[in-house]
Parts: C-alpha cells; sequence; structure tokens
C-alpha cells in the first residue's frame, strides 16, 4: 500500500506544481471537464489561498512532506503516523475546499478535484496502512 502512497502524493507532486506554475505567472490553468469561467473563478477568488499564501504551494508542502514521510516509513526509521497525520489533514483541507467550491463559488476548478480525489485515495491508502 506504500507504494499506492508514493504514486499518489507523486500524481499531486505534478498536480500542484502545475498550480503553483500558475499562482506565480497568474495566467488561467486549463480547465478541462468544466467550463472555463469556473477554474478562473476558483483560482481568484479569496479562498484560493490561506492566509494570504496559495493553496497550490501549501499543497505541494504537504504532498512532498507525506513523500518523505512515507519514505522515512519504508525505510523504518519513522512511524507511519506523522505521514498519516499529514495525509489526514490534506484530506480535511480538500474536503474543505471542495465544498467551497460547491456551495460559496458554485464552481469546480479541475485541478482541486484531482487533488480532492488524490487525497480521498490517500486517505483511505493510509487506513489500510494504519490498520494492517
Amino acid at each position: 500500500m506504500t507504494t499506492a502512497i508514493f504514486i499518489l502524493a507523486g500524481i499531486g507532486v505534478i498536480n500542484t506544481l502545475y498550480l503553483s506554475y500558475h499562482a506565480i505567472t497568474k495566467t488561467p490553468v486549463a480547465c478541462i471537464g468544466f467550463p472555463p469561467e469556473w477554474c478562473l473563478k476558483v483560482q481568484q477568488s479569496p479562498q484560493s489561498k490561506t492566509l494570504g499564501i496559495p493553496n497550490s504551494y501549501l499543497g505541494l508542502l504537504m504532498y512532498i512532506a507525506v513523500l518523505v514521510l512515507t519514505w522515512l516509513y519504508v525505510s523504518e526509521v519513522l512511524a507511519f503516523w506523522p505521514a498519516a497525520v499529514v495525509i489526514s489533514a490534506g484530506f480535511l483541507f480538500s474536503m474543505y475546499f471542495t465544498g467551497v467550491q460547491a456551495f460559496i463559488l458554485k464552481a469546480y476548478c479541475t485541478w482541486c478535484v484531482i487533488s480532492a480525489i488524490d487525497f480521498i485515495l490517500l486517505f483511505a491508502s493510509a487506513i489500510i496502512v494504519l490498520t494492517a
């Protein structure tokens, strides 16, 4: 199951690097599967930042932390619970931001949805590792 965590966290790194690039360059992201104005609305919303920091930067840090902490677990240097805590926090933030998209912005961003699905799968994988 740790292989799945590595793959999912790697997908998350790629996703958040893409979003971070667009946060830095202030260019719109490709909006696949949703109207283009929806992604732009999400990208430019006040909720796209937490404490003034773009959510993509925070997500990138979380995914990198998951990779490092899981590697330390696999290397038998650290227990799995620190990785599980980061995954749980990412899952909760993703669910919150999905709710913001659904009920406040009434618009979805492709890349945010991908990140939410990614964290749901990471959370399920973490539960499996913790209960094995």
